[in-house]
Formats: structure tokens, C-alpha cells, sequence
């Protein structure tokens, strides 16, 4: 059932990035791409430590590391996930979508929040 792999997938990602502290240098994590080839912040950058931060209880340094991810990223992605985890669990085959209008205000906020982050610093 593809929700419960997802599931399992984070919760083993979970527990790698706990014992893994991305604010060191040198640990075995992902480098964002559009930061590695521009040198500009994307919308999720950040999201590791932020991620990091928020299962020690630090949330206001993962409101330092990204503050739109967290206050709306993560809350979409919660109902989203939880959405198709109930609906899987009741046998049913549906993906939660957010329709035109809704990918339309998800780039909106994305586009903003990266021009708003990298000219502010």
C-alpha cells in the first residue's frame, strides 16, 4: 500500500536525521540543487535543519530556517499525507489533489517567499 511505504520511508528518514545534525559540516545529507548551481535560496531550503530543529524542540530556529515551510508548508503536507494515509487504510484508491487554483496560490507563495528570502538575505 503505497501511503504506509511513504510512511515508512519518513519515519526511517526520521531517525537518520536525528542522530544527524545538519547544522555540521560534513554530514551524509542531500545538498539542494538550485542552491548548488545558482547560489540563491529555494522555497524548501532549509527544510532539513528546519525538520531537524523541530523533532529537538527548537522551533524557533526552525522558524529561522524557513518560516514559510513551516507555517504552511507542513500543515498542506500534513493534511495531504493524512488524507491519503486515511483514505488508503479504508481501501480506497484516491490521491488528494489540489486543483488549479490551489497549484496556482502553492507557485504564487513559492515565487515570493524565494525572492522575499534571497533579497533579504
Amino acid at each position: 500500500m503505497p501511503p504506509l511505504a511513504v510512511l515508512g520511508a519518513g519515519v526511517a528518514g526520521s531517525v537518520y536525521l536525528w542522530h544527524t545534525d545538519p547544522h555540521q559540516a560534513g554530514q551524509f545529507l542531500p545538498r539542494c540543487p538550485f542552491h548548488w548551481a545558482t547560489g540563491l535560496l529555494c522555497p524548501a531550503c532549509g527544510g532539513t535543519r528546519m525538520a531537524y530543529d523541530l523533532m529537538h524542540g527548537d522551533f524557533a530556529a526552525a522558524f529561522h530556517d524557513n518560516a514559510a515551510l513551516l507555517l504552511l508548508g507542513m500543515p498542506l503536507g500534513a493534511y495531504l499525507g493524512g488524507r491519503w494515509l486515511y483514505d488508503g487504510l479504508r481501501g480506497r484508491r484516491r490521491r488528494p489533489q489540489v486543483g488549479t487554483a490551489g497549484t496556482a496560490v502553492i507557485l504564487t507563495v513559492a515565487v515570493l517567499w524565494t525572492v522575499v528570502r534571497n533579497l533579504t538575505g
